[in-house]
């Protein structure tokens, strides 16, 4: 999920060209059918891993090969890449309309999966076209403030109560101003040196609205008009003002790990899937300190943007034999209870399928965005219908307006400009 990500999205930190084969499980290679994965959500790699050994095991005649590839669009391109060079996985994500467009040649119907029936009302709609259905959600993600519970209590705060952007910000001033005697360096750290966090990130907070909180609506857009232009701006203000510094060379890493998993930070803006890494540095801390807030947004306060950041492809151009593998083996990951364990408590996955016992969800930043979406409090990932690059375009725009070399009105009619050169 690092850049949705595929991010998505998507997440975790980067990693490249790390691949796993389990071997022939005690068939002759002869008589193996190979199926290789070809992914860009790294931070699962290990428990995907030892999922796939546990399939072989009881399909002897599959051999699953699975590549991990660090996200956003740096998986995109190695994906182009590998297509071109003519080594085509039979499994690979895609991260929602723009990037299922662009590979749209490979994609087989999966609309006779067991998993596509179980599949959430509406979240196969980025990814069917002309009554195909080119891909399989891999989960759900929210985002918003990840926030220290204990450090909210110890300075008077009740995150309730933080609706609105003037709430907000009389939180983060409350904060800065008991810093020393809350032991923090800074309010946020805000790792602008990522362009996805603002680019893409908070960039959909706001645009949201603008396209009816569909991802469709952005992806057929021709244009972007940057209606609450001013409300993403005061934002980004508002995190680079209060944060550890300097802003634009710190990174995820720093920013999870360092900075929040240390508690040296009150808050981040991210998403469910740093549970495992603040997990690792301080499993205390992970389990019973921490919380999501979401980002204040005039019209849609109190929600949180929930989505799919991505979705399995089955490469057609596969044997039949093949192919029908690969269908079996998302099937089984989605439908047996083999793969729904691993699902929810090694993935850590808010699951995207009806038929999971989500009393179960592993981590409590997951439990929380799961009752948002259970009640109906979100908003749209329409991020995933950007065109193109334009994500990482409008991220590398906040980092001028951040360096001082660009206002925030040429920010906003230069980002405009470049999502109708893209749309062309």
């Amino acid at each position: 999920m690092k850049k949705l990500i595929s991010t998505v999205v998507v997440s975790g930190a980067l990693l490249t060209g790390c691949s796993f084969s389990s071997g022939s499980s005690g068939s002759s290679d002869a008589d193996q059918l190979t199926i290789e994965i070809f992914q860009g959500k790294v931070e699962f790699k290990d428990q995907f891993e030892e999922l796939a050994e546990k399939y072989e095991e009881e399909n002897p005649d599959v051999d699953i090969k699975i590549t991990s590839v660090g996200g956003g669009s740096d998986y995109a391109a190695s994906l182009k890449t590998k297509i071109a060079s003519g080594d085509e996985p039979e499994i690979f994500s895609a991260a929602g309309p723009t990037e299922a467009a662009r590979f749209e040649q490979y994609l087989s119907d999966l609309s006779d999966t067991k998993a596509a029936d179980l599949a959430l009302d509406g979240s196969l709609d980025p990814v069917t076209k002309d009554g195909e259905v080119h891909g399989l959600p891999f989960n759900q993600e929210g985002y918003g403030f990840i926030y220290n519970k204990k450090v909210f209590k110890e300075a008077g705060i009740n995150p309730d109560e933080i609706l609105t952007y003037e709430d907000l910000e009389s939180a983060v001033k409350k904060l800065d101003s008991q810093k020393d005697q809350l032991g923090l360096e800074a309010v946020f750290a805000f790792p602008a040196k990522e362009k996805w966090v603002p680019g893409n990130h908070l960039s959909n907070v706001f645009l949201a609205s603008e396209f009816n909180q569909k991802v469709l609506e952005a992806y057929n857009s021709e244009s972007v008009a940057f209606e609450k232009g001013d409300e993403f701006k005061r934002m980004i203000d508002l995190q680079a003002e209060y944060s550890v510094q300097p802003v634009l060379s710190l990174d995820y890493s720093q920013q999870v790990e360092e900075y929040f998993s240390l508690q040296k930070v009150a808050m981040i803006q991210q998403g469910n899937w740093i549970y495992p890494s603040v997990q690792q540095m301080d499993e205390e801390f992970a389990e019973n300190n921490v919380g999501i807030l979401p980002i204040p947004v005039e019209g849609s306060e109190g929600k949180l943007p929930v989505g799919i950041p991505n979705y399995w492809a089955v490469n057609k151009n596969s044997d039949d034999e093949v192919i029908q593998a690969s269908k079996d083996f998302l099937d089984w990951m989605y439908t047996s209870e083999t793969g729904k364990e691993a699902v929810l408590e090694d993935f850590k996955f808010i699951p995207a399928y009806e038929g999971f016992d989500t009393s179960k969800i592993a981590d409590p930043i997951s439990k929380e965005i799961y009752e948002y979406s259970s009640e109906g409090h979100t908003t749209g990932w329409v991020l995933l219908g950007y065109p193109g690059v334009w994500g990482d375009y409008l991220g590398g725009n906040v980092q001028r307006y951040l360096s001082g070399e660009m206002t925030w009105e040429e920010l906003e009619e230069d980002s405009k400009k470049k999502w109708e050169e893209l749309r062309k």
